[in-house]
């Protein structure tokens, strides 16, 4: 059964194939684009003989609210790359992947994020994904991205339920080594993980790890350990 979202114009990729081992997804990987436009973005994303890799993603936002889909939502886009979260890899199988166009790690538009809003419940609630299967690609491959960036606004979204935030004054002072990848990351570089997890969640903050930053992943750790995810076909 192949997933086209309403409301959402058309401009496939042939960068697609099946999901590996009938995986369904149970993520949602978060991206900016990082080039100029929308429109240079799918073209990108379209391109089969594109250079270093081939890429696609489910869906691309503009800045201005408009929605494309490139891939079907059961179909296993190209976006992620090499990665895990909760110890698994190949996220391509397992997710489906947003483009929000942002030249740079500059604020997200609020027609664009109003339109990101109108869109992850829906898929949320077509995949029975949880809130805090909504990730950024930093946080499944800090080692090599640092999208969406330190400006995207992750606690307005799970002030709707479409992701998830710390209380702090609920956690305890647990090592990070002991949080972050009950959470999800990946800790082959625990100082990239460190970075990612504070990039996201509290990107105001300077200098080394501190007991604020032990509280936010402890209390996240035991509210929203990381699934393995369901293994159903599609």
């Amino acid at each position: 059964m192949s997933h086209w979202q309403e409301g959402a114009e058309p401009y496939a990729s042939p960068n697609q194939n099946d999901r590996r081992d009938g995986l369904r997804p149970y993520l949602v990987v978060l991206h900016h684009t990082a080039m100029e436009t929308a429109e240079a973005a799918l073209e990108r994303l379209a391109d089969p003989r594109a250079e270093p890799t081939p890429v696609s993603v489910h869906y691309v936002i503009s800045e201005d609210g408009r929605l494309w889909q490139m891939v079907p939502e059961d179909r296993r886009a190209w976006h992620a790359g090499l990665g895990s979260w909760g110890g698994l890899d190949d996220v391509n199988s397992r997710s489906i992947g947003i483009e929000l166009a942002n030249p740079a790690p500059n604020p997200f538009a609020e027609r664009q994020m109003a339109r990101l809003e109108w869109l992850l419940p829906q898929i949320l609630h077509r995949w029975s994904i949880p809130p805090e299967g909504v990730i950024g690609h930093s946080d499944m491959a800090p080692t090599r991205k640092a999208d969406p960036g330190p400006k995207f606004d992750w606690r307005r979204l799970a002030l709707q339920g479409l992701s998830i935030w710390p209380d702090p004054a609920a956690g305890d002072d647990a090592p990070l080594a002991e949080s972050l990848p009950r959470i999800g990351y990946p800790m082959e570089d625990p100082a990239a993980a460190f970075a990612a997890f504070r990039m996201r969640f509290r990107p105001w903050a300077r200098g080394p790890e501190d007991a604020a930053d032990r509280r936010a992943a402890a209390n996240l750790a035991r509210r929203f350990p990381a699934r393995r995810g369901p293994a159903a076909s599609c």
